[in-house]
């Protein structure tokens, strides 16, 4: 394997465990095939499976309907399992996902790239994507993601990863990974993994969507409902007992990474 690439043996042998426990639930999905209304905020996601487990973009779409946002959360998913952004880069339907529609914000994520070499991946990747992304008229944007539960000590390296990427493309940062460490400083007790201890289990998607959607919009968090549906059928309901604790959390990621 190329020393830059990130390294992904943890996620093949995790790949079995996520077919059986997502099923089609879990698969990728997104909106209807109807063009972006009027005003809409249109965003693409390039990622993998931890933007499209639980399908968090719907799950943002969701709560900011549930809101009656003035500008619609319209968007497209190009996510794959395992991918990293070299490997949509060298994806010829990847990089035409960019032109086929107009975007305000493209969100890159890969996997957690903690370790120096792989944080170096991700930062040029990153920059070989944010050229394209800024011709085409949007904003880059880095979904910073989490180590899975073996690694949890490396959590501030992944943050470190993403933020140093954001600033490199000079674009936003959703500090997700860093939305699950305010929450378990809150509640040491929330099940923010799913059931491989890597990808996130419904709260876990329910915190991450908290995140962006509070980056993007001007909301009160305390209206999202704690029941959510996207259009592609994923229903996430969060304990009562927890939804303070996760809208606290996302909040204070958000102040701890104001890009």
């Amino acid at each position: 394997m190329n020393a830059n690439r990130m390294r992904i043996g943890p996620w093949v042998r995790r790949l079995i465990v996520v077919l059986v426990v997502g099923a089609c639930a879990n698969s990728p999905s997104g909106p209807s095939q109807e063009p972006a209304p009027a005003g809409a905020l249109r965003v693409l996601f390039i990622g993998n499976s931890l933007t499209y487990f639980n399908d968090l973009p719907g799950v943002i779409a969701a709560m900011a309907d549930s809101l009656g946002v003035s500008r619609p959360f319209w968007y497209r998913t190009v996510a794959e399992p395992d991918y990293s952004l070299e490997d949509h880069w060298l994806t010829a339907s990847s990089r035409a996902a960019l032109d086929r529609d107009s975007f305000d914000i493209v969100v890159m994520q890969q996997g957690p790239s903690s370790l120096p070499e792989n944080q170096q991946h991700l930062r040029q990747w990153a920059l070989r994507w944010a050229e394209p992304i800024r011709e085409a008229g949007a904003v880059p944007a880095m979904y910073m993601v989490w180590p899975d539960a073996s690694r949890r000590f490396a959590f501030d390296d992944v943050s470190e990863a993403y933020t140093a990427a954001a600033v490199a493309v000079d674009g936003m940062l959703f500090p997700v990974g860093q939305a699950w460490i305010e929450a378990w400083a809150i509640d040491s007790g929330l099940a923010l993994y799913g059931p491989d201890a890597f990808h996130p289990s419904g709260l876990g998607t329910y915190l991450a969507a908290l995140v962006m959607l509070d980056r993007l919009y001007t909301v009160d968090l305390d209206a999202v409902p704690v029941r959510v549906r996207t259009l592609g059928g994923t229903t996430i309901t969060v304990p009562a007992a927890s939804h303070a604790a996760v809208i606290q959390a996302a909040r204070e990621a958000n102040e701890k990474y104001a890009r």
